[in-house]
Parts: C-alpha cells; structure tokens; sequence
C-alpha cells in the first residue's frame, strides 16, 4: 500500500473511533426509564457508594466528579470530591459539578431529590438491581453510558462467570432456614426482593422472612423465635463482627443458638450491589456449609 493511502486509511480509522466517541448512548435503568445521552458521559456524579464502586467496575473511574460518603472502594474512590450522603444529598454541590450524567439509588436517594434534580434538567440514571445477575448487567449499562463499554462487557462477564460456579457448587444443597440480620435496634432483616435473598436462595438457603415485601423490614425477637432459624447471619456496620450478634445465645429454644450457628458477613461485600457481593455470596455460601456440617454430626 502506498504511503499516502496508509495515512489516508489511518486518518479514517481515527475519525471512526471520534464519531464513534461522539455517538449517542441510551439504556434502560433499573425502574425502566430510558437514559439517552448526546454522548457519552464525561462528569458523572454517584449518589451511592455501590454505584461509585459499579462505576470504576465499568471502567468509568475516572469520569466520575462527585460522590457521596462511605464511597470508599476502590482507594481512587476516597478522593472523589463529596456531596453529602445518599440520603442527604447536597443539591447545590450536585449542580456546581455540572454533572452531564447523575447515578441514583432507588431505594436509598429520597425520592424528591432525585425528582428535583430531573427537573434541573440533569439526566437521571436509577440503580435498583434486586437480583445478583442484575449486578453484571448493571456494569454493561453504565460501561455504555460512559463509553467504556469494552471494560465493562469483560468484567460483566467474569461476573457471570463465577456467578455460574458458585450457583453450580451450592445450589442444590440441603436448605437451610436462615435469618439475616442487618441491625439491632430497630431488628432489621431483608425481605423477598432484597438481594441478600438472592444470595441466600443461591446458597440453598431459605431466608424466614422471605415473604416479606419491605426491603429492609423490622421484626421483632419473638418472631424470630417463632420462626426458629437454623441459622442468624449478621452484617453489621463495620468489617468486624457485630457484638450484638452474640446477644441471641440467650435464646436458647433457637436452633441456631443450639448449634453455634451464628455467623457474620462484611456488609461491604454482601450490602453493595457491586462486583464484591460475589465475595460475600460465597462467604454466606460457606457459612450454610457449615451449618450442613453441624447438622449431620447431630443425627444418629
């Protein structure tokens, strides 16, 4: 090939890459509203600390300007610059960033302020993933939105991946009925179409309150009781096991007190709906083991 033709075929496949840089991107969101863009994102502002986390997952690390507190992980994600938290979000330091592309949380954003900063003009992305193969599509739709589709089809798919070997080394188990803690006062659980029930399905279990519509329901010690767990699986706050998870050994009619079947779970690697809660899946999944384990030394 000629010289000139080599530049000429070079300088084409340069502006293929630019238009396709410049095209318009639209996905759907988790409540089902389409997100269109001119272009892809450039300065993205995360309302969620699971959503910052998604983001970097994505690909999209460093387009993000603004995020909320507890948006700790990746390290990169400490230095974002903050906007109060995801439930008390500071509208104008969202605006001074001049945002073209606002990342929300359904069941965490106070709904008015995702509703105002609509209004503002600003487009409005609503995370809500409720299923954990949710969470890999998740990082394709937002790849997409900052154009960094590439990164985020590849860990999409290691995702799905592992999301596949785990349900293939636990599922099918015997079932283990299971309460899930997330707090002491008020008590408060997860209910059918939070994701820490996926994950407990996933592990063969069979979470108590499953029936429950709330998110995060509040229940009382006596129901627990009633619904004798086999096991009590705690979150917490931090990355330490909760000193209140020990309070239940004064129950003793529980099977799971019975048992010693009182574990915990990092709350960063079960509670975010991020590429992590695989870890914390399999933590949950060996957890069930265990109680499987403890269950047959008990039969004759």
């Amino acid at each position: 090939m000629e010289p000139a033709m080599i530049r000429s075929a070079f300088l084409l496949s340069l502006a293929l890459v630019a238009a396709a840089a410049q095209a318009e991107v639209s996905v759907r969101d988790d409540i089902g509203n389409t997100v269109k863009l001119a272009q892809p994102a450039k300065r993205i502002v995360s309302l969620a600390p699971h959503m910052t986390e998604t983001l970097f997952a994505a690909g999209a690390g460093a387009q993000v300007v603004g995020t909320v507190d507890y948006s700790d992980y990746p390290e990169a994600a400490k230095k974002i610059q903050r906007v109060g938290g995801y439930s008390r979000l500071d509208l104008e330091a969202i605006a001074a960033l001049k945002p073209d592309l606002v990342v929300g949380w359904q069941s965490g954003n106070a709904a008015a302020h995702l509703e105002k900063l609509k209004g503002l003009g600003y487009t409005i992305y609503v995370s809500q993933p409720n299923r954990i193969e949710d969470v890999a599509s998740e990082i394709e739709r937002l790849g997409t939105l900052a154009g960094t589709g590439a990164v985020a089809h590849a860990e999409a798919e290691r995702f799905r991946e592992r999301l596949a070997a785990l349900r293939a080394q636990f599922g099918g188990k015997a079932t283990v009925r299971t309460f899930y803690q997330i707090w002491k006062q008020p008590l408060m659980t997860v209910g059918k179409n939070q994701i820490i029930s996926d994950a407990i399905r996933l592990c063969s279990g069979d979470n108590v309150f499953g029936t429950l519509e709330q998110m995060a329901p509040t229940v009382t010690v006596e129901a627990v009781i009633a619904a004798n767990p086999e096991t009590i699986i705690a979150s917490g706050m931090g990355d330490s096991r909760p000193e209140w998870l020990d309070d239940w050994k004064k129950w003793t009619s529980i099977d799971a007190v019975k048992r010693d079947n009182l574990f915990f779970v990092p709350p960063e690697l079960i509670q975010r709906h991020t590429p992590r809660l695989l870890e914390g899946t399999e933590k949950l999944c060996r957890h069930l083991e265990t109680v499987r384990e403890r269950r047959r030394k008990k039969q004759p």
